[in-house]
């Protein structure tokens, strides 16, 4: 074989190593945001406290719920 072809062979086999890598660390990065949410309901507790309101548990599980589906429409 030429040098060209093997040149062409390695450029086309590099752009599809980037893609497949690309896609699949993307798909990887979305289910492991969506299985470990980034804030818990304990840092939102305590970062409403911080901000100086006094937290109820149906507020917590409003803004969580708010926040699910927030993440839920962006797919």
């Amino acid at each position: 074989m030429s040098t060209g072809i093997w040149i062409l062979i390695v450029i086309v086999a590099l752009l599809a190593g980037l893609a497949l890598g690309f896609f699949g660390a993307r798909r990887y990065m979305e289910k492991y945001i969506r299985e470990n949410p980034p804030i818990s309901e304990d840092q939102m507790r305590t970062m409403m406290m911080q901000m100086g309101q006094r937290p109820s548990e149906k507020k917590l599980r409003q803004m969580m719920n708010s926040m699910k589906q927030q993440q839920s429409e962006k797919r």
